[in-house]
């Protein structure tokens, strides 16, 4: 049900957000391009992980329309098995999966779930947007340490959903309130 709510709402979201970021091609007449542009942040990948700063990972900026594509890929992957160590879409662990996303949109971040929780800049949890990590506990929601990761695919101020690669059936979308992974809830990190 939620799949087919999300196929159905994402080419809405789309156009909404053509409308408010793209409206140079909205144009009234007589009015010109200059005047209408906007400047649309592009990606800067990284070099590597080793050394990276907080600073560097928010310095990776991605075109909107590149975020909405990076979740339709993260979207496809769905039903993907849950591999230990994985990051092919032959199989993902949590961390994995984060890493091999982002890569095909160069931006590059470490296998690993506590340290994908020191990338990017910290966000409030009502300001998650389409494309930033959520980072989770792992299965034991006392020990308050990262050990799980997901990104997000919903809106600000809708309930959060999230892509992530789950040990309890591979790629697939959950949601953070109602749920366990609302006990489990860390933190917001915005790397694009």
């Amino acid at each position: 049900m939620k799949k087919t709510l999300l196929v159905m709402i994402s080419p809405l979201v789309l156009l909404v957000l053509l409308l408010l970021f793209m409206p140079q091609h909205f144009a009234h007449p007589g009015t010109s391009d200059s005047e209408n542009a906007i400047e649309v942040p592009t990606r800067v990948p990284r070099e590597s992980n080793a050394g990276v700063t907080s600073e560097a990972a928010t310095a990776a900026k991605v075109a909107v329309s590149d975020e909405l594509e990076m979740i339709d890929y993260a979207l496809s992957l769905v039903g993907t098995p849950y591999v230990w160590a994985g990051e092919t879409p032959k199989g993902f662990d949590c961390s994995g999966f984060i890493t091999h996303v982002y890569d095909k949109y160069d931006v590059q971040l470490p296998h690993s779930s506590r340290m994908q929780a020191e990338e990017g800049e910290y966000v409030s949890r009502h300001e998650a947007r389409p494309g930033d990590l959520l980072i989770f506990t792992g299965t034991n929601s006392q020990v308050r340490e990262p050990g799980h990761v997901g990104i997000v695919i919903s809106q600000p101020g809708d309930t959060i959903e999230f892509v992530h690669s789950s040990s309890n059936g591979g790629v697939k979308i959950s949601q953070v309130e109602g749920s366990g992974y609302d006990q489990r809830f860390l933190q917001v990190r915005r790397v694009l």
